[in-house]
């Protein structure tokens, strides 16, 4: 007997930005798209034509944005990104905190609509799983003092330059 098949996508709950949030999310990360739009017909709670639910991929992984309710975003909850280079920690970050958005710290941000973010080097991975403690301790200390992350720094505190 086969098991059943799950699919499990993340829902992101606005009260009338879903399909503006999931055009800004799909143009801004790569490998992403709007899949399906669902939309509110005659006589329901926002108007006509309005999306009741968008579907997307951000670099392939599915999302859910859903219209209809006032919901706060909150940080039990984020979106992380990993970045190969500081100009696409730079890009995201500039983009994410543009109209609205917000830098709060240690590579976490919220964009105009509440949502919080991680932007994150991918060489934290090998800093902060390293042997060398000490270097790791100084790398961390060095990250507690930033907002936007920034590699070269972090390398070099990792050194204890």
């Amino acid at each position: 007997m086969s098991e059943p098949q799950h699919s499990v996508s993340t829902c992101l709950v606005f009260d009338r930005e879903a399909e503006d949030a999931a055009t800004f999310y799909t143009a801004l990360i790569p490998n992403s798209e709007i899949t399906h739009v669902s939309r509110y017909g005659a006589g329901g709670p926002l108007p006509e034509g309005t999306a009741l639910m968008v579907e997307f991929t951000l670099d392939g992984r599915r999302f859910q944005a859903l219209n209809g309710q006032k919901a706060t975003p909150n940080f039990a909850m984020s979106l992380s990104v990993r970045c190969e280079t500081q100009d696409e920690v730079d890009r995201l970050w500039a983009a994410l905190t543009a109209d609205g958005g917000a830098e709060v710290q240690c590579g976490w941000l919220t964009d105009r609509w509440g949502f919080p973010w991680q932007i994150v080097p991918a060489q934290m991975e090998t800093i902060l799983s390293s042997p060398d403690r000490e270097g790791v301790k100084r790398a961390f200390a060095a990250m507690m003092t930033m907002k936007k992350l920034d590699i070269a720094v972090l390398q070099a505190a990792f050194r204890g330059e």
